[in-house]
């Protein structure tokens, strides 16, 4: 079991479950919430217990990310087609056993930083 949290501590989260290995995108969306590049893990649709208010942003016709009111953090993603729920990997609290998958959408990265050519990489 995975616990997570903004960086005030009014939204909380518990993700029930196995989570996902957890990617980094690198899209321009993700880019622009994050500040740099978002990278998530996910769980299955009602595995992901939130406690406090969430606020949402239809950031697509099909896709919304959910975020902290209060302190702004960026904390989940969820696309209406999946069957799953994103979260944040920065926002887990203590060590999370994850493993990175990858990079994906590299093929619009930012210009001012690289990835390893060893790691995994897609670009859409």
């Amino acid at each position: 079991m995975i616990t997570g949290s903004c960086l005030c501590g009014a939204v909380t989260y518990t993700a029930k479950g196995e989570p996902g290995a957890p990617a980094a995108c690198h899209c321009t969306q993700c880019r622009k919430q994050s500040g740099h590049v978002w990278a998530s893990s996910y769980v299955a649709d009602g595995a992901l217990e939130i406690e406090g208010e969430v606020r949402w942003f239809q950031s697509s016709d099909k896709a919304r990310r959910g975020f902290c009111p209060t302190c702004g953090s960026a904390l989940f993603w969820e696309h209406e087609d999946d069957d799953f729920i994103c979260f944040s990997t920065g926002s887990i609290d203590g060590p999370t056993g994850l493993r990175l998958r990858g990079h994906i959408h590299t093929a619009t990265k930012g210009d001012y930083y690289s990835i390893a050519a060893d790691e995994p990489q897609r670009e859409t």
